[in-house]
């Protein structure tokens, strides 16, 4: 992958150069996509596996241009927080619960998230925050099964 390729999806159109929070930013970032956009699921889907599979190796490339884990690497926050949103209701307190509780789990790194980080180059940096996807979609069923009595 070419370095402006990697520098444009590995870091989600430049958010990962913002200096405070890009994690943060790019989270919020693809909450607010999912909420404006209002994908249905296939759009949903390939969202997902778009920021997964270019992330993997865009975060390869910057990994080697930055270092272990570099903040500027935002694509694995894209693909989890669209993970964590996947097949959701789109209203505004669904995103914000799982933007709050994907931010959580990403941060806190719950088992086996942390191990994840272990896997090489683009794939530590990208599974973890997927496991922080799937604990947050999770959480975010349970919350609203027990809010409104029904699966979602």
């Amino acid at each position: 992958m070419g370095r402006f390729f990697a520098h444009l999806f590995g870091t989600v159109l430049g958010i990962g150069h913002i200096p405070v929070v890009p994690a943060t930013w790019t989270s919020l970032a693809v909450a607010l996509l999912f909420y404006l956009g209002q994908p249905g699921l296939t759009a949903q889907i390939f969202l997902l596996l778009l920021f997964t599979v270019t992330g993997i190796f865009a975060c390869t490339a910057l990994e080697r241009e930055y270092g272990e884990d570099p903040k500027q690497a935002t694509a694995d926050e894209a693909a989890g927080m669209s993970l964590g949103l996947l097949g959701a209701p789109l209203d505004p307190l669904v995103v914000l619960v799982a933007f709050l509780l994907f931010r959580l789990y990403d941060v806190t790194k719950p088992p086996p998230a942390r191990r994840a980080e272990d896997l090489p180059e683009g794939w530590g940096i990208m599974t973890d925050d997927l496991v922080a996807g799937v604990y947050t979609r999770l959480t975010l069923a349970l919350l609203l099964w027990v809010w409104r009595g029904a699966p979602a």
